[in-house]
């Protein structure tokens, strides 16, 4: 009898596990594709909830964590107006915590009324970004020093010289337009330049403010590949339109 017992209760556990995992299978799909169309995605989202069981969860209608992989997302709207273009990061990710969903409100798409506590996302603004922006003013690239710092190279309108090519290291400011890039110091072959001149001309502004969920950006730290953001949002919609 007590074998049976353990037998019953090791296939009752098991069936709780699987309907679990299908639960939180259909929601993160779910998630997904309320995502994917909230932001007009070229593709659908990786979705993850955390903590310790699901249904658990799904019956309180608060979920710990849920951790969003986007990849690519364009800030269409930094200047205030609509930018077919904008500024595009790559490897966009949010975690949401403290997700508030009745589960119902989760598998049929209905996202009015789903908020999170916090949103934090990061993402990553290509150098390529940066030197396309500058290119007109004698930028031809951008990359990450290896002493940690972001280096522009071009060239630079000298009075009397001509075209001299600089190398520049620049600083990073987080503002209400953007991602500034300021030129901090300047270095050129044979010749001393005011940096108060390569600063005007060489000073830009990255326009973009913002990442999925409303987070917006306060800190930036160069990597290898461009300049991650991070970017921070409280009481967020998950559906931005509602």
């Amino acid at each position: 009898m007590r074998k049976v017992l353990i037998v019953l209760l090791v296939l009752l556990l098991g069936g709780l596990f699987a309907a679990d995992r299908f639960a939180e299978s259909r929601a993160e799909a779910e998630v997904a594709r309320q995502v994917a169309n909230e932001y007009g995605l070229a593709s659908t989202p990786s979705v993850e909830f955390g903590g310790w069981s699901f249904l658990a969860q799904a019956i309180g209608g608060t979920y710990d964590s849920v951790d969003v992989k986007i990849g690519d997302y364009t800030d269409h709207y930094a200047t205030g107006v609509y930018d077919e273009k904008g500024t595009t990061l790559h490897d966009v990710s949010v975690r949401l915590e403290g997700l508030h969903a009745p589960l119902s409100d989760v598998m049929s798409g209905d996202a009015t009324g789903i908020t999170a506590d916090r949103a934090t996302a990061t993402g990553v603004i290509p150098y390529e970004t940066i030197q396309e922006a500058l290119a007109s003013r004698g930028v031809t690239a951008v990359s990450q020093s290896p002493e940690g710092h972001v280096l522009a190279r071009g060239v630079y309108p000298a009075p009397l010289m001509g075209q001299v090519p600089v190398e520049v290291t620049v600083s990073l400011r987080v503002t209400d337009q953007g991602v500034a890039v300021v030129p901090e110091k300047v270095a050129a072959v044979g010749i001393q330049l005011p940096l108060d001149a390569v600063k005007q001309a060489f000073t830009y502004t990255i326009p973009v403010t913002d990442l999925a969920f409303g987070a917006k950006i306060t800190a930036v730290v160069p990597v290898a590949t461009g300049l991650r953001v991070t970017g921070e949002a409280v009481n967020v919609p998950l559906n931005q339109r509602a």
